[in-house]
């Protein structure tokens, strides 16, 4: 007995149009014209792809303008304006802020995200007891994986290790740090991968966020992941140091980011918002180059940030708009460059999230429908989805526009 049929489906890599079969939250057959009468959505020649992934989002701080001004435009001006608001967060505030813009990103065709979480004795578990509570209530549509993290420090905040670490006995899914807001940047970057060895978690940093080419913590965590035997299990979130360095040096940490077997998440919302603010001409963008560190194999995805605050005023949770954004600041037009873009938020951060990506006989019936026959046509068009399912539910549906012709 079959519990859904999608009929007329484009697959990428397929020259003709497919039915899927659904039946216990899987796809239990693929071919063409199965017989059936399941209840059935008919997607008319459109692309059917694993929904998008949310490598790197802030939901506690989300949709907060209305209590927190950036009033320099400067990533320190951001922190500072969240520092301030979070005084007033409560469990209740956050839960209702985050629901807000998971329920955007399901309509947007995303089903799983990696959430980043700030604790510290100011907010103390408010935020992670928030997410917590979320994880369970949105299940039904999305996978959201909680990364515990200081970001106003460790060593300078007394309180905060012993948070991290009873966050990380109550459920958290990973570690990360924020080295360059501490008082003790390799302190703070050792402590991590040693809390990481002792709870056997990933790690995922917020790193070298500036354009000064001069120092960075990127060499420490390097070290550390193979000093930990950690490859293959850390993440560098916005390093956009690494937009402003010259081929040579940009190849020769290439090959220190493939030793140590780090990933990269940019974040070109934020990234652009942030960067450059004491230029008065000539702004740089400061978004790292994604696309050639792919190109050489480490794992990269493009990401979000953040939602409606001081560090990104403004976010629709649309990751195809995302990868749009992306490909134009980093002026990719082919169809290959435009496919890795698409990979960037799709196959890539459901690998690092330990998702199959794969529409096949076997897997969750957990799929988007995009109005498109190609994946590059996806990100070149800011396709949105129309439809979308998780383990065999469907979970939203977007009607197409209608023209009224006079």
């Amino acid at each position: 007995m079959l519990d859904y049929l999608v009929r007329n489906a484009c697959l990428n890599g397929e020259n003709a149009l497919v039915d899927l079969a659904v039946a216990d939250g899987k796809i239990v057959e693929i071919a063409q014209s199965i017989t059936g009468d399941a209840p059935s959505f008919d997607a008319a020649g459109q692309l059917i792809s694993c929904g998008f992934v949310e490598s790197h989002i802030h939901l506690d701080k989300a949709c907060i303008l209305d209590r927190a001004k950036n009033e320099t435009g400067t990533l320190q001006g951001a922190i500072s304006a969240v520092a301030n608001a979070k005084s007033c967060f409560t469990e209740d505030d956050i839960y209702a802020r985050g629901a807000r813009v998971i329920e955007k990103a399901i309509t947007e065709g995303t089903n799983a995200v990696r959430t980043h979480v700030e604790i510290d004795p100011g907010i103390g578990l408010a935020g992670f007891n928030a997410l917590k509570r979320l994880k369970a209530d949105y299940a039904w549509a999305m996978d959201i994986e909680i990364c515990v993290f200081p970001q106003e420090g460790l060593f300078n905040y007394p309180g905060t290790e012993e948070l991290l670490r009873e966050a990380l006995d109550s459920g958290a899914d990973l570690l990360g740090g924020c080295p360059y807001m501490d008082t003790d940047p390799h302190g703070q970057i050792l402590r991590l991968f040693e809390m990481a060895r002792d709870y056997d978690v990933d790690l995922d940093f917020h790193l070298d966020f500036d354009l000064d080419a001069s120092w960075r913590h990127l060499d420490e965590v390097a070290k550390q992941s193979i000093a930990f035997g950690w490859q293959g299990r850390v993440m560098i979130g916005h390093v956009t140091k690494l937009s402003v360095l010259p081929k040579p040096e940009l190849e020769d940490t290439i090959a220190i980011m493939r030793d140590a077997g780090i990933g990269l998440t940019v974040l070109p919302a934020t990234d652009l918002f942030l960067t450059g603010r004491d230029h008065d001409h000539s702004v740089p963008c400061g978004v790292a180059p994604a696309h050639k560190l792919a190109g050489h194999g480490l794992c990269c995805t493009i990401a979000t940030n953040n939602v409606l605050n001081p560090f990104t005023p403004y976010g629709d949770c649309s990751l195809s708009r995302m990868a749009n954004l992306y490909a134009n600041v980093s002026q990719l037009a082919t169809e290959a460059e435009l496919e890795n873009c698409f990979a960037m938020v799709s196959d890539a951060p459901a690998k690092l999230l330990g998702r199959s990506s794969k529409i096949a006989v076997g897997e969750a019936a957990s799929f988007i429908v995009l109005p498109a026959q190609s994946r590059a046509q996806v990100v070149s068009e800011i396709s949105r989805p129309i439809w979308g399912m998780k383990a065999g539910r469907v979970t939203f549906e977007h009607p197409a526009a209608k023209l009224f012709r006079p």
